[in-house]
C-alpha cells in the first residue's frame, strides 16, 4: 500500500495522540504478535507499535516485516515506535484525503 505524501501527513496528525498498541519484545516477530498485530489493525486501523531491541537494521528489519505479513503502510518511524495504517476489509473509519 503506498500512501501519498497529503494523506501521510493526515495520519501522523492523528497518530500523534495514540499510545503503543503492540509491543515486540526482545523474542522478536512471532505468529502470536503478527495475529495480534492483524487484529488490532482491523480494529482500529492506524496504531502504534514500540519495538524493543538496540540494533536500528534489526527494527528496521521488523518493521519491514510486519508491513509485508499485515498489508499495513509504514508512515512514520522515530526511534523504536512506528506508526501503521491499514484500512479495515469490512468498514473503513478513517477516510483519507485524496
Amino acid at each position: 500500500m503506498n500512501l501519498k505524501n497529503n494523506q501521510k501527513k493526515f495520519l501522523r496528525s492523528k497518530g500523534q495522540q495514540l499510545k503503543p498498541v503492540i509491543w515486540v519484545g526482545q523474542a522478536g516477530l512471532t505468529a502470536a504478535v503478527l495475529a495480534e498485530l492483524d487484529q488490532a489493525l482491523e480494529h482500529h486501523e492506524l496504531l502504534k507499535v514500540k519495538i524493543a531491541g538496540a540494533d536500528r537494521d534489526a527494527r528496521d528489519a521488523v518493521v519491514v516485516r510486519m508491513c509485508a505479513a499485515s498489508g499495513a503502510a509504514l508512515v512514520q518511524r522515530i526511534g523504536n515506535i512506528a506508526l501503521l495504517y491499514r484500512p479495515a476489509k469490512e468498514l473503513p473509519r478513517i477516510l483519507l484525503p485524496a
